[in-house]
């Protein structure tokens, strides 16, 4: 049975959700909170550390400071604090900062499943009723994801479409994805990061009034493509993953559900891939760990491939 509905406008998708009696209990079972991090085993771990050849690290994460592209009104802002100076004879200073943010939810961002509902319906029908609280939520909170090391795969979509990068708004199809991943004699496996490269991300820090307004991404119809593929988590370096706004003006952000709320899978998001892409990083050690933010909806992430 279909989980989801469908409708066309020209030759985009639109998307409504599946009823909850459709989607609940998850594959993983009634009451999981972990979704596709149930793959993390020591065997899934195993497999993706045989991938480490030379040890080369590529960092995928940006540095976070307060000129970054920050959407919805969020804010980073980092205050130094005045040094201070400790009791002693050897004049030990010492220095800290404060940080007020979204730390959940800014810069390189990794999506919890407690981020984004369908009406009040959350990942496997927890209700947000019950499971938010104002001190975060008592059901599917981020530190519930521990430490993720898997395979990760490198989609290069705007190689594909020889571009540096995809025009805004540009809506990535089941097709590209499959062509991209043939042009690089690769496969997705359950429990991988699937990550996606559209070179959007060359905007960040540049043009943050364009990497914000509108960008390329995956629309339903490859996200439920990508689903299918059962991955750990689906990534891109642009501002939310999936193509934005929606080419229908009445829906918002439908990837977003469809990955975290009705099928588990984590989202990550504002990568940075240029590097990765220009290696032809097509396959990896994909590390990285949220922080544990109890309750929280997301995590601030510093993601790394190893090859």
């Amino acid at each position: 049975m279909a989980l989801f509905a469908v409708s066309w406008l020209g030759s985009a998708q639109s998307w409504q959700p599946p009823a909850d009696s459709a989607r609940c209990p998850s594959k993983w079972g009634a009451g999981d909170q972990r979704g596709a991090g149930n793959h993390i085993k020591p065997a899934n771990t195993l497999r993706a550390l045989k991938l480490v050849k030379t040890g080369e690290t590529v960092e995928l994460g940006h540095v976070l400071n307060g000129s970054i592209p920050l959407l919805n009104n969020r804010r980073f802002d980092l205050h130094t604090k005045r040094t201070f100076m400790n009791a002693g004879s050897n004049r030990r200073g010492s220095n800290e900062e404060l940080v007020v943010s979204e730390i959940g939810q800014v810069g390189t961002q990794f999506d919890g499943f407690a981020h984004q509902a369908i009406g009040d319906s959350l990942y496997n029908c927890f209700s947000i009723d019950q499971a938010a609280t104002r001190n975060g939520f008592q059901k599917l909170g981020v530190e519930n994801v521990g430490a993720l090391i898997t395979r990760g795969v490198l989609i290069d979509v705007a190689a594909l479409k020889g571009v540096a990068m995809l025009a805004a708004g540009y809506e990535i199809t089941p097709g590209d994805l499959e062509q991209a991943l043939a042009k690089q004699r690769m496969r997705i496996e359950p429990g991988d990061a699937v990550i996606i490269h559209t070179g959007f991300g060359k905007l960040w820090g540049k043009d943050n009034a364009l990497y914000s307004k509108s960008s390329p991404g995956i629309g339903p119809a490859a996200a439920e493509w990508l689903a299918k593929k059962d991955p750990l988590l689906v990534g891109a370096d642009n501002p939310s993953v999936e193509v934005s706004p929606n080419p229908d003006p009445a829906v918002s952000l439908p990837v977003h559900q469809i990955m975290l709320v009705v099928h588990g899978i984590h989202l990550l998001e504002n990568m940075k891939l240029d590097e990765l892409a220009a290696k032809g990083g097509w396959e990896f050690a994909f590390i990285m760990q949220p922080l544990k933010i109890q309750g929280g909806t997301g995590s601030t992430v510093a993601p790394v491939a190893v090859h």
